[in-house]
């Protein structure tokens, strides 16, 4: 396993960073070379993170989903 900065907060991420650092995340466990102590401190870590996605993803849809009546009235 390579050496990282100490992670930050899950909750303070952005979409795009909670992404790209499940991305790594995956990545190092497919890889196979993890301890099995490291293995799942990183299944750990990757599990917050996908709920930390799915958070940004539903705050999201909330927004387009809001939008659309004020669309359709404005379109008439």
């Amino acid at each position: 396993m390579t050496d990282h900065p100490a992670p930050a907060d899950v909750a303070s991420l952005s979409f795009e960073q909670a992404r790209d650092e499940l991305v790594r995340v995956v990545s190092e466990l497919e890889q196979g070379a993890a301890t099995l102590e490291q293995s799942l401190s990183l299944w750990e870590r990757g599990e917050a993170l996908a709920a930390r996605c799915e958070e940004w993803l539903r705050g999201a849809k909330s927004r387009l989903e809001a939008a659309r009546p004020e669309a359709a009235a404005e379109a008439e």
